[in-house]
Order: C-alpha cells, then structure tokens, then sequence
C-alpha cells in the first residue's frame, strides 16, 4: 500500500489556511493576495490536502541553520 506523500520525510509540513486565518495573515503582515507566490492546484500536496483556488496553504519548513521557517503559497 503507497503512503502519503505528506508523510515523505523530505516533504515539509503543509496545511490549508482556514478563511480567518488567512485574513488575519494578510492584515496582521500587510500583504496582497495577487502578490504572494503561487502554487498550482494540481500540485500532489495541494490535491492531498484538497485546496482550491484562492486558498492558502502554509509550509512549514525545519533548517539545521535557520530553524524553523514558515512560507506561504496561494493556490491558483
């Protein structure tokens, strides 16, 4: 039986931002949806965790260096 690609261990934590929390992102950092980077619906994580155009979905990135990073990508 194949796994979940979310369960891959070279595959960050992604998670779809509910409509409050993605107005509160946009208002709390000043940001412009149409400016955030984009992610294609057809992407395997975007189908997995079922987002559609216009949602947002977090990354949540680990780096021996840096820490823990979070980047956002808005589904088109």
């Amino acid at each position: 039986m194949l796994k979940s690609l979310s369960e891959h261990h070279l595959v960050p934590k992604h998670e779809l931002l509910s409509a409050d929390e993605t107005q509160k992102l946009l208002s709390q950092f000043g940001l412009d949806f149409d400016k955030l980077p984009q992610m294609s619906q057809e992407d395997p994580m975007a189908q997995e965790l079922g987002a559609k155009v216009g949602n947002i979905i977090r990354i949540t990135r680990n780096s021996p260096v840096a820490g823990e990073t979070l980047y956002y990508r808005r589904v088109v």
